[in-house]
Protein backbone atom coordinates (compact mmCIF):
# COMPACT_ATOMS: atom_id res chain seq x y z
CA UNK A 1 0.00 0.00 0.00
CA UNK A 2 1.24 3.49 -0.85
CA UNK A 3 2.55 5.33 2.19
CA UNK A 4 1.97 8.97 3.12
CA UNK A 5 5.35 10.57 3.78
CA UNK A 6 5.59 14.15 5.04
CA UNK A 7 8.58 16.37 5.74
CA UNK A 8 8.62 17.49 9.37
CA UNK A 9 10.68 20.01 11.27
CA UNK A 10 13.16 18.67 13.86
CA UNK A 11 11.68 16.24 16.39
CA UNK A 12 8.63 15.82 14.17
CA UNK A 13 7.28 19.33 14.77
CA UNK A 14 5.22 21.17 12.16
CA UNK A 15 5.64 24.78 13.33
CA UNK A 16 8.73 27.01 13.36
CA UNK A 17 9.30 30.49 14.82
CA UNK A 18 12.11 32.76 13.66
CA UNK A 19 12.98 36.37 14.49
CA UNK A 20 14.84 38.88 12.29
CA UNK A 21 16.31 42.18 13.54
CA UNK A 22 18.28 44.81 11.65
CA UNK A 23 21.11 47.29 12.26
CA UNK A 24 22.80 45.84 15.37
CA UNK A 25 22.14 48.76 17.72
CA UNK A 26 22.70 48.62 21.49
CA UNK A 27 19.09 47.61 22.19
CA UNK A 28 20.00 44.21 20.69
CA UNK A 29 21.50 43.41 24.09
CA UNK A 30 18.15 43.53 25.85
CA UNK A 31 16.41 41.75 22.96
CA UNK A 32 18.93 38.90 22.87
CA UNK A 33 18.60 38.44 26.63
CA UNK A 34 14.83 38.24 26.21
CA UNK A 35 15.13 35.67 23.43
CA UNK A 36 17.57 33.60 25.50
CA UNK A 37 15.27 33.65 28.51
CA UNK A 38 12.38 32.24 26.46
CA UNK A 39 14.28 29.81 24.23
CA UNK A 40 13.72 31.88 21.07
CA UNK A 41 16.28 32.23 18.29
CA UNK A 42 16.97 35.29 16.19
CA UNK A 43 18.89 36.44 13.15
CA UNK A 44 20.65 39.81 13.43
CA UNK A 45 21.46 41.70 10.23
CA UNK A 46 24.44 44.03 10.67
CA UNK A 47 26.19 46.76 8.64
CA UNK A 48 29.85 46.22 9.47
CA UNK A 49 30.98 49.47 7.82
CA UNK A 50 28.67 51.58 10.00
CA UNK A 51 29.29 49.55 13.13
CA UNK A 52 33.01 50.36 13.08
CA UNK A 53 32.36 54.10 13.37
CA UNK A 54 29.16 54.21 15.44
CA UNK A 55 29.38 53.65 19.22
CA UNK A 56 25.59 53.26 19.30
CA UNK A 57 25.99 49.88 17.65
CA UNK A 58 27.21 46.55 18.96
CA UNK A 59 30.91 46.43 18.10
CA UNK A 60 32.41 43.68 15.98
CA UNK A 61 34.49 42.20 18.79
CA UNK A 62 31.30 41.64 20.82
CA UNK A 63 29.56 39.63 18.12
CA UNK A 64 30.76 36.13 19.16
CA UNK A 65 29.53 36.49 22.74
CA UNK A 66 26.38 38.60 22.39
CA UNK A 67 24.93 36.68 19.46
CA UNK A 68 26.05 33.20 20.56
CA UNK A 69 23.31 30.71 19.68
CA UNK A 70 21.76 33.13 17.22
CA UNK A 71 22.75 34.10 13.66
CA UNK A 72 24.73 37.06 12.39
CA UNK A 73 23.69 38.03 8.88
CA UNK A 74 24.54 40.73 6.35
CA UNK A 75 22.71 44.02 5.92
CA UNK A 76 25.33 45.41 3.48
CA UNK A 77 28.45 47.36 4.44
CA UNK A 78 26.97 50.89 4.63
CA UNK A 79 23.18 50.37 4.24
CA UNK A 80 22.63 52.02 0.82
CA UNK A 81 19.41 51.83 -1.18
CA UNK A 82 20.99 49.19 -3.38
CA UNK A 83 18.46 49.21 -6.22
CA UNK A 84 19.93 52.63 -7.14
CA UNK A 85 23.54 51.43 -6.99
CA UNK A 86 25.73 50.00 -9.78
CA UNK A 87 25.67 46.22 -9.52
CA UNK A 88 29.44 45.99 -9.02
CA UNK A 89 29.04 48.29 -6.00
CA UNK A 90 26.24 46.09 -4.66
CA UNK A 91 28.59 43.11 -4.87
CA UNK A 92 31.23 45.00 -2.90
CA UNK A 93 28.67 46.10 -0.31
CA UNK A 94 27.78 42.48 0.35
CA UNK A 95 31.25 40.96 0.13
CA UNK A 96 32.92 43.55 2.37
CA UNK A 97 30.14 43.23 4.93
CA UNK A 98 30.49 39.45 4.89
CA UNK A 99 34.26 39.65 5.20
CA UNK A 100 34.19 41.66 8.44
CA UNK A 101 31.21 39.87 9.96
CA UNK A 102 32.76 36.47 9.28
CA UNK A 103 36.05 37.50 10.84
CA UNK A 104 34.11 38.49 13.96
CA UNK A 105 31.59 35.65 14.09
CA UNK A 106 33.91 32.84 13.02
CA UNK A 107 31.58 31.23 10.49
CA UNK A 108 30.35 31.86 6.92
CA UNK A 109 27.68 34.58 6.73
CA UNK A 110 25.17 33.28 4.19
CA UNK A 111 22.08 35.46 4.53
CA UNK A 112 21.02 39.09 4.53
CA UNK A 113 18.14 41.53 4.68
CA UNK A 114 17.80 44.17 1.99
CA UNK A 115 18.76 47.63 3.31
CA UNK A 116 15.79 50.01 3.15
CA UNK A 117 13.90 47.06 1.66
CA UNK A 118 15.59 47.85 -1.67
CA UNK A 119 16.25 45.12 -4.24
CA UNK A 120 15.66 44.15 -7.85
CA UNK A 121 15.60 41.03 -9.99
CA UNK A 122 19.16 41.77 -11.09
CA UNK A 123 20.29 41.98 -7.47
CA UNK A 124 18.53 38.74 -6.60
CA UNK A 125 20.34 37.00 -9.46
CA UNK A 126 23.78 38.04 -8.23
CA UNK A 127 23.25 37.05 -4.58
CA UNK A 128 24.15 33.34 -4.93
CA UNK A 129 27.48 34.31 -6.50
CA UNK A 130 28.05 36.53 -3.44
CA UNK A 131 27.47 33.55 -1.12
CA UNK A 132 23.99 34.71 -0.06
CA UNK A 133 21.31 32.01 0.23
CA UNK A 134 18.38 34.06 1.52
CA UNK A 135 17.37 37.69 1.93
CA UNK A 136 14.43 39.26 3.75
CA UNK A 137 12.26 41.95 2.20
CA UNK A 138 10.09 44.45 4.10
CA UNK A 139 6.37 44.08 4.66
CA UNK A 140 4.01 41.72 6.47
CA UNK A 141 2.21 38.77 4.93
CA UNK A 142 0.01 38.01 7.96
CA UNK A 143 0.27 34.34 7.07
CA UNK A 144 2.35 31.36 8.15
CA UNK A 145 3.37 29.89 4.80
CA UNK A 146 6.87 28.73 3.97
CA UNK A 147 8.56 31.04 1.42
CA UNK A 148 8.41 30.23 -2.27
CA UNK A 149 11.60 32.25 -2.84
CA UNK A 150 14.17 32.57 -0.05
CA UNK A 151 15.79 35.53 -1.85
CA UNK A 152 12.48 37.39 -1.54
CA UNK A 153 11.51 36.26 1.95
CA UNK A 154 8.61 38.18 3.46
CA UNK A 155 7.95 37.97 7.19
CA UNK A 156 4.63 37.18 8.80
CA UNK A 157 4.71 40.58 10.47
CA UNK A 158 6.75 43.45 11.80
CA UNK A 159 6.54 43.40 15.59
CA UNK A 160 4.44 46.57 15.40
CA UNK A 161 1.85 44.94 13.15
CA UNK A 162 -0.66 42.48 14.61
CA UNK A 163 2.04 40.75 16.66
CA UNK A 164 -0.06 39.20 19.41
CA UNK A 165 -2.97 38.51 17.08
CA UNK A 166 -0.67 36.54 14.79
CA UNK A 167 1.00 34.82 17.74
CA UNK A 168 -2.32 33.58 19.05
CA UNK A 169 -3.36 32.32 15.62
CA UNK A 170 -0.01 30.59 15.24
CA UNK A 171 -0.27 28.93 18.65
CA UNK A 172 -3.63 27.43 17.69
CA UNK A 173 -2.52 25.88 14.38
CA UNK A 174 -2.86 22.13 14.72
CA UNK A 175 -3.17 20.54 11.27
CA UNK A 176 -0.01 18.47 11.06
CA UNK A 177 -0.35 17.90 7.30
CA UNK A 178 1.05 21.43 6.85
CA UNK A 179 4.30 23.15 7.78
CA UNK A 180 3.77 26.55 9.40
CA UNK A 181 6.26 29.37 9.99
CA UNK A 182 5.86 32.55 12.02
CA UNK A 183 8.52 35.10 11.07
CA UNK A 184 8.80 38.40 12.97
CA UNK A 185 11.06 41.30 11.94
CA UNK A 186 11.97 44.76 13.14
CA UNK A 187 14.68 46.88 14.76
CA UNK A 188 15.46 46.55 18.46
CA UNK A 189 15.83 50.33 18.88
CA UNK A 190 12.14 50.68 17.99
CA UNK A 191 11.25 49.27 21.41
CA UNK A 192 13.10 52.17 23.05
CA UNK A 193 11.73 54.72 20.60
CA UNK A 194 8.12 53.52 20.89
CA UNK A 195 8.27 52.54 24.57
CA UNK A 196 7.06 49.10 23.53
CA UNK A 197 9.32 46.65 25.34
CA UNK A 198 6.22 45.33 27.08
CA UNK A 199 4.87 44.12 23.73
CA UNK A 200 7.88 42.01 22.80
CA UNK A 201 8.19 40.73 26.37
CA UNK A 202 4.55 39.63 26.28
CA UNK A 203 5.10 37.96 22.92
CA UNK A 204 8.21 36.06 24.00
CA UNK A 205 6.64 34.86 27.23
CA UNK A 206 3.52 33.76 25.35
CA UNK A 207 5.13 31.96 22.41
CA UNK A 208 8.43 30.75 23.91
CA UNK A 209 9.11 27.34 25.43
CA UNK A 210 6.41 25.40 23.58
CA UNK A 211 6.86 21.73 22.78
CA UNK A 212 5.20 21.95 19.35
CA UNK A 213 7.37 24.80 17.98
CA UNK A 214 10.86 24.62 16.53
CA UNK A 215 12.82 27.79 17.40
CA UNK A 216 15.31 28.49 14.64
CA UNK A 217 17.43 31.15 12.98
CA UNK A 218 16.80 32.11 9.36
CA UNK A 219 19.76 30.09 8.07
CA UNK A 220 18.82 27.04 10.13
CA UNK A 221 15.47 27.00 8.34
CA UNK A 222 17.13 27.34 4.94
CA UNK A 223 19.63 24.58 5.72
CA UNK A 224 16.99 22.24 7.09
CA UNK A 225 14.60 22.67 4.18
CA UNK A 226 17.44 22.07 1.71
CA UNK A 227 18.34 18.87 3.53
CA UNK A 228 14.70 17.76 3.56
CA UNK A 229 14.38 18.45 -0.17
CA UNK A 230 17.52 16.40 -0.78
CA UNK A 231 16.13 13.26 0.86
CA UNK A 232 16.02 10.14 -1.32
CA UNK A 233 13.30 7.47 -1.15
CA UNK A 234 12.75 4.08 -2.74
CA UNK A 235 9.82 3.76 -5.12
CA UNK A 236 8.04 1.51 -2.62
CA UNK A 237 8.52 4.12 0.12
CA UNK A 238 10.06 1.61 2.51
CA UNK A 239 13.59 3.06 2.67
CA UNK A 240 14.93 6.61 3.03
CA UNK A 241 18.45 7.91 2.48
CA UNK A 242 19.67 11.20 3.90
CA UNK A 243 22.80 12.39 2.04
CA UNK A 244 22.98 15.62 4.02
CA UNK A 245 25.10 16.52 7.05
CA UNK A 246 22.13 17.07 9.41
CA UNK A 247 19.26 14.88 10.57
CA UNK A 248 15.91 15.15 8.82
CA UNK A 249 12.61 14.18 10.42
CA UNK A 250 9.72 12.72 8.43
CA UNK A 251 6.25 11.40 9.14
CA UNK A 252 5.47 8.00 7.64
CA UNK A 253 1.79 7.17 7.98
CA UNK A 254 1.73 9.39 11.09
CA UNK A 255 4.81 7.78 12.62
CA UNK A 256 7.70 10.21 13.22
CA UNK A 257 11.11 9.03 12.01
CA UNK A 258 14.51 10.66 12.30
CA UNK A 259 16.85 9.97 9.39
CA UNK A 260 20.33 10.87 10.59
CA UNK A 261 23.07 12.43 8.51
CA UNK A 262 24.32 9.96 5.91
CA UNK A 263 21.87 7.27 7.07
CA UNK A 264 19.93 4.80 4.97
CA UNK A 265 16.96 3.63 7.02
CA UNK A 266 13.99 1.32 6.64
CA UNK A 267 10.78 3.25 7.19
Amino acid sequence: MLKTIYTCFPEGKHKVLTMSYDDGKQADRRLVALFNKNGIKGTFHINAGITMRDPERVQLDEIPTLYAGHEVSSHTYTHPTIERCPLDQVVQQIIEDRRLLEAAAGYPVRGMSYPNGSYSEDIKKLLPACGIEYSRIVGSSDNFAMPADYLEWMATCHHGHNLMENAKKFSELHKTQYLYMMYVWGHSYEFDRDNSWGLIEEFCEFIGGRDDIWYATNIEIVDYMKAAKNMKYTVSGDTAYNPSAISVWISVDNKICEIKAGETKKI
